[in-house]
């Protein structure tokens, strides 16, 4: 539906994100109106596109997600546009002095000869040309805004889009498309590929095949984790994408590929027995750390302790008895520069990071201890007694003039000011976070790195952990030996059993591990719901709130969109006291558990710690939370994550939260739930591994629950499939340390 009409008045403006409550005289009658506009002045004459909605609190509204701005042209619209305050310089009696000289020609005088304005009361020539210069710039926002609302991108894209074009947007988006797909975050290839067919850009354009090999390689990072992949592949796998004969075509597409190596957009070259193509984003990520652990792995000055009177003393006050690969793991880390800890549950890790810090305390050793997510460091801090951070806030998000250079406040160039930095739950560390850290570490800290590598890859780019295990030049330390194992507990010993591949013990009478037989794909989402809501809580006292649902897959019966519905409708239900906002396919009600699913390093929260207030920046992909507000009239939503961390997230940015009942088993990593369910059905072979079922069994603190049919179950046990990950981490560090041997051998 279409209304035309000028705005009579303004109710609210959010000018962050453009949302605008206004009214707008449409055929003598009062209408309010929501949306974003680009610019919200009265007098505005807009046509827009939306429909009239009934919103609980505040009546009918017309909620419009597309509008044109049409110039004025009654002297009476002249005036008031112009007394708006739109154009700086100009107010109300300016602009009657203007109207009452030029009339109905005032616009195109503006435009087309701003000069002729020096001639009006109290304008000067410069100032003349400054309004003519502002109208023309407004203009241009305008039209580009105008233009690509036309290829169904939203205004806040499109504001995005002009804010990296300005005046040109017009002309770039028209000659060629595809830069978006390069140039703007949140542009992918089938929009880009979308507005080039209407523009009419052929198939076999340079353009668009250079842009193809932009996606397949950002989508392969996306999707699968890897950072290269080998020309070969790239190019049958873009001229797939694209529909087009690789045979008939491959000049072009070698003539794309070498336009991107010239933008350095990506790096070519030799690796093993095939060129290899990486973005070049990705393939300094990978130097850096590599670099980076070579130096700190040869270049701290090392003098080696002995240290079995302190572990001794350790061992007797704490009343246990460490077991040799446990001491040779507490040694290994100490005399080293970096070094690696990994074992699966009940090995002793957190023990033997107890002994690590009791040992830098008696040595004067500043130390920080890390974590990937903000649940892995509470777990950290609870159970070492000790401060640990997020690796993300560790590093602080740096505003102002300092995130025009760097991203972050510590780096390269300002160091963390320790001796030791210890990071917990380093399998789920991606590269380009992994990349961070290093830079931000003093030349000689030392770098204590704990995980357990059977557990699933970071859900980003890279191996990390696999890369720097098996590069073999970074010390090692495997547990193997389980020593947290309770009577009558199967959590630990089931989880040990999936990772040697084995069935885990069904034993419904033990204290923590259960499993309900189901086969019909409803009874086993409508067990999980009865348990998260009724039975559980029941019989173990807790609240439903500390009960997670992991699930293997997204979509389905027994996925986690669908049990998010139905478990929101149970734990959640609407009520006409109950704010809620559709995004979507998804509706966000007060009260919601949700998830954020993006890194996003603008988002301002504020936290109380002992009566101080603390604000920062940055909400991170995995931090879960509960959704405190939701504000109709400017549309955000406020967000109390665990940690205490209190979010204000404009309506442009909710699309990044998710709800959160149920989570997939990916998702989950660096986390820990009291009570968690997982629902045992079939799959892709691909997704439904052996490694996938340890990460969730592993994720359990008290209690693991699954449901379905134990054939599945088997299948995944037994299923040893590992994706393999395109990645140059491990050749890189074994290039950066013979380096250095060199160097100094």
């Amino acid at each position: 539906m279409q209304i035309d009409g000028a705005i009579e008045e303004i109710i609210f403006r959010n000018e962050q994100n453009g949302y605008t409550v206004f009214v707008l005289d449409f055929k003598d009658t009062q209408v309010v109106c929501v949306g974003k506009l680009i610019n919200a002045n009265i007098g505005e004459n807009l046509s827009l596109e939306g429909e009239f909605v009934n919103n609980g609190k505040y009546g009918y509204q017309f909620a419009f997600s597309s509008y044109e701005v049409v110039l004025p042209s009654s002297l009476a619209g002249i005036e008031k546009y112009l007394s708006s305050g739109l154009i700086k310089g100009v107010g109300p009696v300016t602009a009657k002095n203007i109207v009452k000289m030029f009339g109905k020609d005032t616009f195109d005088i503006i435009e087309m000869s701003p000069s002729s304005l020096a001639q009006v009361k109290n304008i000067s020539m410069k100032k003349a040309l400054e309004i003519g210069e502002k109208f023309k710039e407004l203009k241009k926002l305008q039209n580009s805004i105008m233009f690509l609302q036309k290829y169904n991108i939203s205004t806040n894209m499109a504001l995005k889009i002009y804010n990296i074009y300005g005046g040109k947007t017009i002309d770039v988006v028209k000659n060629n498309p595809y830069r978006l797909v390069e140039d703007v975050d949140g542009i992918g290839f089938l929009t880009a590929d979308r507005i080039a067919k209407n523009i009419g850009i052929p198939n076999d354009s340079e353009y668009r095949i250079r842009a193809g090999l932009v996606y397949t390689l950002l989508n392969s990072v996306e999707k699968s984790g890897n950072t290269y992949l080998p020309k070969p592949m790239l190019l049958s796998t873009s001229a797939h994408l694209l529909e087009i004969d690789l045979a008939i075509y491959e000049d072009t597409f070698e003539q794309a590929l070498s336009s991107l190596q010239l933008d350095k957009s990506v790096v070519v070259f030799w690796h093993s027995e095939y060129e290899i193509v990486v973005l070049s984003k990705y393939y300094f990520y990978e130097c850096s750390v590599a670099q980076k652990l070579a130096l700190l792995n040869n270049s701290v000055n090392l003098q080696e302790l002995q240290l079995d009177d302190e572990i001794l003393h350790f061992q007797q006050k704490n009343n246990i008895i460490f077991h040799q690969e446990q001491k040779n793991a507490i040694i290994n880390s100490i005399n080293s520069g970096v070094s690696v800890i990994t074992g699966g549950p009940g090995t002793g890790k957190t023990t033997i990071i107890k002994c690590i810090i009791e040992i830098l305390k008696a040595h004067n050793q500043k130390f920080m201890l890390l974590a990937p997510t903000g649940r892995a460091a509470k777990r950290m801090s609870d159970s070492c007694g000790e401060e640990a951070k997020t690796i993300h806030r560790a590093l602080e998000v740096a505003s102002g003039d300092l995130a025009s250079i760097s991203r972050f406040v510590y780096n390269e160039n300002n160091t963390f000011k320790t001796n030791v930095v210890i990071v917990d739950e380093v399998s789920m560390v991606d590269v380009a976070l992994m990349n961070h850290l290093c830079k931000a570490l003093p030349r000689d800290c030392k770098l204590i790195l704990v995980g357990d590598k059977d557990q699933l890859p970071s859900v980003g780019a890279g191996n990390v952990l696999d890369d720097i295990i098996k590069s073999g030049i970074i010390k090692v330390s495997m547990l193997t030996k389980i020593f947290r194992q309770s009577d009558n507990s199967l959590i630990i010993q089931n989880a040990h059993l999936i990772n040697e591949g084995k069935m885990p013990i069904i034993n419904n009478s033990s204290s923590d591990f259960f499993f309900e037989e189901k086969s019909d794909l409803g009874d086993i989402k409508n067990s999980i719901i009865d348990m998260v809501v009724r039975r559980l809580p029941k019989f173990t006292g807790l609240d439903s709130s500390q009960i997670q649902v992991l699930a293997p897959l997204k979509a389905g019966v027994c996925g986690i969109d669908n049990l998010n519905k139905s478990l929101q409708q149970a734990l959640n239900p609407p009520a006409t006291s109950k704010m809620e906002m559709a995004i979507g396919d998804t509706i966000f009600r007060v009260g919601d558990k949700v998830m954020q699913t993006a890194n996003n390093y603008n988002l301002v929260w504020k936290k109380m710690n002992r009566f101080i207030e603390e604000e920062g920046e940055g909400v991170f992909n995995g931090d879960i939370g509960y959704i405190d507000l939701i504000d109709y009239q400017t549309g955000e939503v406020v967000v109390m994550f665990e940690d205490g961390r209190r979010c204000i997230f404009p309506r442009t940015e909710v699309g990044q939260l998710s709800l959160a009942y149920a989570i997939t088993i990916h998702k989950s990593q660096g986390s820990e739930f009291d009570i968690v369910i997982i629902p045992s059905i079939a799959g892709p072979n691909m997704i439904l591994t052996k490694n996938l079922i340890y990460t969730g069994v592993t994720r359990a603190k008290k209690m693991v629950v699954i449901v379905g049919e134990q054939k599945n179950l088997k299948r995944m046990v037994s299923n040893k499939y590992t994706a393999k990950r395109l990645t140059l981490l491990k050749d890189l560090l074994l290039d950066a340390q013979n380096k250095i041997k060199q160097l100094f051998d």
